[in-house]
């Protein structure tokens, strides 16, 4: 999966992510999605496509040793059902099998040639988290709101309260761009780390649902 942020896919994530009216808070009650906030700024999305960019020619390995990886797992489905089965799977985890040993020298390539772009991609969002605090108090102050609930916790919620992209409107202000190269000492947060995750999820919900529309607009052309 590519998470260089194209155009395209930053429109996805904001309508996937949110879809907030300019008014926001209902009743001194507001929501907010941190993870959602941080992927609209423009140092986030600007931070991952430089990283990109800059770590191009081992983004490219990675594609090509995934492949290599998926042919080799492919190889224990005896039957091409497309799937493996009980005994194709143990066969598949086998140490001794020579696949099984290709496949796992394949991963810990993987990690290695993953390890410094995902360090880099930490570093700029931990950069833009470091202002979220800040950035929602003055949303608060400004719009007078009194309890602030996370998405997740709330079964219902006005759409008028979410206040989402009012954080991300403050976010750019006070980060309006990120350093994609840490420090050789720096060392990520765990919440940095976890909001990270958080977010390589949400891109990736977001480049599937940009992969399904682009699947189905040929076949809504060709039935006109």
């Amino acid at each position: 999966m590519k998470y260089l942020v194209k155009p395209a896919l930053a429109a996805a994530l904001a309508t996937t992510a949110i879809a907030a009216p300019a008014a926001a808070q209902v009743n001194g009650m507001a929501t907010v999605d941190l993870p959602s906030a941080v992927a609209q700024t423009q140092a986030f999305q600007n931070g991952y496509q430089q990283i990109g960019q800059q770590y191009q020619a081992q983004r490219t390995t990675i594609e090509q040793r995934a492949q290599q990886r998926q042919q080799l797992v492919r190889s224990f489905d005896s039957n091409n059902d497309g799937q493996l089965d009980q005994a194709e799977s143990a066969a598949a985890q086998d140490p001794n099998n020579a696949t099984v040993r290709q496949i796992q020298a394949i991963d810990q390539e993987l990690a290695q040639l993953q390890q410094p772009i995902d360090r880099a991609r930490v570093y700029v969002v931990q950069q833009i988290a470091q202002q979220y605090s800040a950035a929602l108090q003055q949303v608060v102050s400004e719009r007078g709101i009194q309890f602030v609930i996370s998405p997740d916790a709330v079964v219902y919620a006005n759409p008028a309260a979410d206040v989402t992209q009012l954080v991300t409107a403050q976010l750019n202000t006070r980060v309006p761009a990120a350093t994609i190269t840490p420090p050789a000492d720096w060392q990520p947060s765990q919440a940095a780390v976890g909001l990270f995750q958080q977010l390589q999820q949400l891109l990736t919900y977001a480049a599937i649902q940009q992969q399904n529309a682009a699947q189905q607009q040929p076949a809504a052309t060709g039935g006109r």
